[in-house]
């Protein structure tokens, strides 16, 4: 696919959520707080959803070259009457499309571009208060690569929730007023809203601290020589659950400061033969998880750095470009000293490591994308 997005029939995607939606979401006439207020019928709610669908497939295609961005028209224009974008939010979609397109130059400029995108959106729930109504969605999202070669990956995902605010006029008309990321990373590649920090149970200075890595472009070579682990297999476990979570470990996205990126690294290391080390679950020293009770140092971003250089699991690399597979990167976006996100490495091609994460689930990012996103970020890289 090369140019603007091939775009599947928004009508049939929004029918089937109708069917769906009719199940799964709660009488509307329950949420009425006066008997004058609108109503949302499935018709309506089919239309929130398709129009979410537009916000975010616009958005993505600012970084696809040649896609809507470089067009007279974005898909949101397409919208009025019933369910349409306010005039806010409309110039602040604007605004988020250019600076996206900005975001698409430094990529380019990093080596990354893409040729094509698709994006798809799902209606999970929906309530009204009076004449507010709230559309929670999940936005998944695929980018091709413009150039790949040899075993570089064609492709890279990513899911992100989102809530949609609606307000209706005095007409009864909705007017998309306001859109909120959900996920505690707030990592997507076409979001610009700062990644939520995830920040540790204790910031003491003892504790041990790992040097920050250099994120300059081909840096001197450092192969991956151990074989004690099996680091196929930690990359294998990561691309499987990327986006389907294991029933057999808890999901802590959502659900306060920390998300769930830690805790999908160690399970992926622990596929990969990293071994329990039972104990104490506020002892860094000690790691270990499972379905009833996991330590800190297993979930928490920093706790996992204490635990890898204290058990000397890991060591220090001085370049983000010299990871390998099977390898961890994390991020201390707002340059505090305390560490916000944890990432593995599950391919690399071309001198360029390609991680998956949770927290915004996603598949194969490229560590050139991240640095390009984020230049201004600490990044942590850690040898396995």
């Amino acid at each position: 696919m090369s140019g603007t997005r091939r775009r599947l029939t928004i009508v049939g995607a929004a029918a089937t959520s109708v069917v769906a939606g009719v199940a799964l979401l709660p009488n509307w006439s329950a949420g009425a707080a006066v008997s004058d207020d609108p109503t949302v019928d499935a018709r309506t709610r089919a239309t929130f959803q398709r129009l979410a669908d537009a916000v975010f497939t616009d958005r993505t295609n600012a970084l696809v070259d040649g896609g809507q961005a470089d067009a007279d028209k974005p898909l949101t224009d397409g919208f009025s009457g019933d369910v349409a974008l306010s005039s806010g939010t409309a110039r602040a979609e604007d605004a988020t499309r250019s600076a996206l397109a900005q975001r698409k130059k430094k990529l380019a400029k990093a080596g990354e571009t893409y040729r094509g995108a698709a994006t798809t959106v799902t209606l999970n729930a929906t309530r009204v208060t009076g004449r507010t109504a709230k559309a929670e969605v999940t936005e998944t999202t695929t980018l091709t690569y413009a150039r790949t070669r040899g075993d570089a990956p064609k492709t890279t995902g990513f899911q992100a929730r989102h809530e949609l605010t609606f307000k209706a006029d005095r007409r009864g008309d909705w007017r998309l007023t306001g859109i909120r990321d959900t996920d505690q990373g707030g990592l997507a590649v076409n979001t610009l809203s700062k990644p939520a920090p995830v920040k540790a149970a204790t910031t003491a200075d003892t504790m041990p601290n790992a040097p920050r890595a250099a994120t300059t472009r081909n840096p001197a070579a450092a192969p991956k020589t151990g074989t004690t682990y099996d680091y196929k297999a930690m990359a294998a476990y990561a691309e499987k659950h990327w986006n389907a979570y294991n029933k057999d470990y808890p999901d802590f996205s959502g659900r306060g400061a920390g998300g769930d990126c830690t805790n999908f690294v160690s399970q992926s290391l622990k596929a990969g033969g990293w071994k329990h080390v039972p104990g104490y679950v506020y002892d860094y020293t000690r790691w270990f998880g499972n379905a009833d009770i996991q330590s800190h140092s297993f979930i928490g971003v920093n706790e996992w750095s204490w635990f890898a250089q204290n058990s000397k699991r890991t060591k220090p690399l001085a370049n983000v470009f010299q990871l390998e597979v099977g390898d961890v990167l994390q991020v201390d976006f707002d340059k505090d000293g305390s560490k916000d996100h944890t990432m593995i490495v599950t391919t690399k091609s071309g001198g360029v490591p390609y991680v998956t994460y949770h927290s915004n689930n996603t598949l194969r990012r490229s560590v050139a994308s991240l640095v390009a996103s984020y230049p201004n970020a600490y990044y942590y890289a850690y040898r396995t």
